[in-house]
């Protein structure tokens, strides 16, 4: 299960119509994200995947490094062409957290939920870990979406001693279940159940109500800070827009709309 991928392997694994069946396959690369947006630059179609068994430089939101062993995860970067507004970006991160979350349920009956905006968490002993994230890279031209790269990074098979140390606890699908899953099965199953969704949002259906039945946020009193915020909000997580921005009412009763940041919850 911790073996390097190859090409044959991969091809054999994919079994969607579109997203993910042309693919650029690196042993190691710096950063999938990287590598695809100067290849969407050069004009690759849309549903191009980049996939790696090692990031040197992978990097989450807010510049945050993301490292995993080598041939331990998925990581993965894959490239949409939507002809959407710019504030409709967001859907594609919505869409990817719920193919995520269904895909790593199916391989390993397991319960994952989304931690706004873009974390992957597993809830272990009360107390929420995080094992994947998403990060959403967007080009514009005349008010609508050139291309948009989105990377996922998911803890398959990295043991717990080999954890990343991290503000909110860090965990895998090894160190939760035990046993080792199969990486390109849950890369399969996560590819067919986004290319579904991406072809239901592309005629129109917003993903952002099953996406709110699986953020652990809402309703939680919490903590933002980063993004382009300058001092830190805290509040009550009431709800998301329809473009995934959280709203924090704080003591004041004042209501934030927050498009980016870090959330910590309170207890």
């Amino acid at each position: 299960m911790n073996s390097m991928f190859d090409e044959k392997m991969i091809r054999e694994a994919v079994t969607t119509e579109w997203l993910g069946k042309r693919f650029v396959y690196r042993p190691s690369v710096s950063s999938t994200n990287d590598l695809l947006k100067e290849m969407a630059g050069q004009g690759s179609p849309a549903g191009t995947m980049v996939l790696t068994d090692f990031q040197s430089k992978g990097k989450g939101r807010l510049n945050r490094r993301w490292d995993a062993p080598a041939n331990s995860s998925v990581l993965v970067s894959l490239l949409f062409r939507p002809n959407w507004p710019p504030q409709q970006a967001h859907w594609l991160a919505m869409m990817a957290g719920l193919a995520a979350v269904s895909a790593v349920r199916l391989e390993t009956n397991l319960a994952p939920a989304l931690k706004w905006p873009n974390d992957l968490v597993l809830e272990i002993e009360g107390v929420w870990h995080k094992f994947g994230g998403l990060l959403l890279e967007v080009d514009f031209e005349n008010d609508r979406l050139d291309y948009a790269v989105l990377g996922s990074g998911i803890n398959v098979n990295i043991p717990p001693d080999a954890l990343p140390e991290a503000a909110t606890p860090a965990t895998s699908l090894l160190a939760v279940t035990g046993r080792p899953a199969n990486r390109l099965s849950l890369l399969n199953r996560y590819l067919m159940t986004l290319e579904r969704l991406y072809e239901t949002a592309d005629s129109g259906q917003s993903p952002q109500p099953a996406w709110v039945e699986r953020l652990i946020t809402l309703g939680q009193l919490v903590r933002v800070s980063g993004g382009t915020l300058e001092t830190a909000i805290e509040g009550t997580a009431e709800g998301v827009d329809e473009w995934g921005r959280l709203l924090v009412r704080d003591a004041d009763g004042r209501l934030h709309t927050l498009a980016a940041g870090d959330v910590s919850l309170r207890s």
